[in-house]
């Protein structure tokens, strides 16, 4: 009875947010987050204050591929990653490249290359296809693994072997 009243109330057009017509709840979408390791390549910002950062990993042939990009970093993990931000070397695998500032923009992100030899501890939406679909969440940085133990590209969300 107090659904039929409830539903009445909602005229021609269907429910309330979330909820079909006739009270039937939609699917259910349930997003999965896992960890995972990537080495930073790139990042926008200055290398004093970071504000994204473009990520990478070695496919089998060893060239650096990228991967995703972070949300904006939080101010103290920026400060974290400028302390250990490094600029890049002539002959970094990126020169030339540009990176979209959104998936599927014509816009490109204004980054500045750095050193890849810092690797990011990240949460990762399931949505992969060698690469993430969706912006990562920078956790940490992981001074106790090396580049060579982040996981290659195409493996998916596997944790460093460090």
């Amino acid at each position: 009875m107090l659904r039929r009243r409830h539903q009445s109330s909602w005229g021609q057009r269907g429910g309330p947010a979330g909820v079909l017509r006739g009270g039937i709840p939609p699917a259910t979408k349930v997003r999965r987050r896992d960890t995972s390791e990537a080495i930073i390549g790139a990042t926008t910002g200055t290398f004093t204050r970071p504000q994204l950062l473009v990520l990478g990993r070695h496919d089998r042939d060893g060239r650096l591929r990228a991967v995703g990009r972070t949300v904006p970093l939080r101010t103290e993990a920026a400060r974290l990653v400028a302390e250990h931000l490094t600029a890049a070397d002539p002959g970094h695998p990126w020169e030339g490249v540009t990176f979209a500032a959104t998936w599927g923009s014509r816009d490109v992100l204004d980054v500045s290359l750095v050193r890849p030899d810092l690797v990011a501890e990240i949460s990762a939406d399931r949505s992969i296809d060698g690469v993430w679909r969706h912006p990562l969440r920078f956790k940490r940085l992981r001074l106790d693994v090396g580049v060579g133990d982040v996981p290659r590209f195409g493996e998916g969300s596997a944790a460093a072997a460090g």
